[in-house]
């Protein structure tokens, strides 16, 4: 076999030595089989790899688009919904049709859903790492020329195109802002795991901003919490230690939706807070939400544009895509410290 093209049903036909046909039977469950016939068989789509193309089986029974696959973390996330938006709007004037499924965040939920498109057959694959997963087993994909674009969070393992935010930089600036109003003891409540990406990143921005205005790194008040319920409990620690925060930088939409859940709850109006993601309504709190806002539609076109010029035929070396966030000042950010 060789190593620059995937294997195909001729391919295991040879390794078994049967016929094409013999080995479709086999798959399709279409006709009758020896036993020993079929186990050989299967055998050999395992030891090569083989993956059934069932997009071209579906073309044979009237499907006309090819398809991109794209795997998000959660469904339910607005963010992620922009993301898959704006992949969806790019790819459509090229008659591609946009297949999305969720891995729940969960590294084997994200690789049977890559087996799943690639048994399909996908023009392209777009993946949204879970936060535990890796992507060595992707090269011979890459090597043979599919296209796999990364979002959100570069790939683990696998050198692919990415496009992911400018999150570092985003995250120094709000919290720059927030010391620019006065306030020295500063909360971060992020996302779980510790080594996500995303939170990684923002975390360092959190640091670098307090490293440039000669603050001190105080561990207690850095707090984790991945829903809205696990932020908002974690909000409510920092605002119950025994020298609390006097503002709070949420590390991603979910969390400033726990924050501002708490803060209420709490009747606590004295708290400042920035967001990292805006929110809808965000305009409409009291105070309204100041967010470092991300762009997840321009994001998804982005990776779309990346897919397109990969089908299209450039075989240039992999890129990384950084799309910048901006400051949106909105009232809560800029609440004064007690004096």
């Amino acid at each position: 076999m060789g190593r620059m093209r995937r294997p195909t049903m001729t391919d295991v036909a040879r390794e078994v030595g049967v016929t094409a046909k013999t080995v479709s039977r086999v798959l399709n469950d279409d006709g009758p089989v020896a036993v020993e016939t079929r186990e050989r068989v299967m055998a050999a789509v395992k030891k090569l790899g083989y993956q059934p193309n069932l997009m071209a089986r579906n073309m044979r029974v009237g499907a006309r688009d090819a398809a991109i696959g794209l795997i998000i973390p959660e469904m339910g996330n607005p963010f992620f919904g922009t993301v898959a938006g704006g992949v969806e709007s790019a790819i459509r004037s090229r008659g591609l049709t946009l297949i999305v499924g969720s891995s729940s965040e969960t590294a084997a939920l994200e690789q049977s859903l890559v087996a799943t498109f690639l048994a399909r057959r996908v023009s392209a694959l777009m993946i949204v790492p879970s936060a535990t997963s890796e992507h060595r087993g992707l090269r011979g994909e890459r090597v043979a020329g599919l296209p796999i674009v990364f979002l959100d969070r570069p790939a683990v393992g696998l050198t692919a195109d990415s496009v992911v935010s400018a999150n570092r930089e985003g995250s120094r600036a709000g919290v720059a802002h927030l010391i620019a109003h006065g306030h020295r003891r500063i909360g971060f409540v992020g996302d779980l795991p510790a080594s996500l990406y995303t939170r990684r990143e923002r975390f360092q921005g959190y640091r670098d901003a307090l490293d440039r205005a000669g603050l001190p790194f105080d561990r207690s008040l850095v707090e984790t919490g991945h829903d809205q319920d696990a932020a908002a409990r974690a909000t409510l620690r920092l605002l119950t230690l025994s020298d609390p925060p006097t503002a709070l930088f949420a590390a991603n939409n979910l969390a400033s939706m726990g924050a501002v859940v708490a803060l209420a709850r709490a009747r606590r109006t004295d708290v400042a807070l920035v967001g990292f993601d805006d929110l809808p309504l965000a305009e409409v709190l009291d105070p309204p939400l100041t967010v470092v806002a991300q762009d997840p539609a321009r994001m998804g076109a982005a990776a779309a544009d990346l897919v397109l010029s990969r089908l299209d035929g450039d075989r240039s070396k992999a890129r990384r895509q950084v799309v910048p966030t901006r400051l949106i000042v909105r009232g809560s950010g800029e609440l004064p410290p007690p004096p």
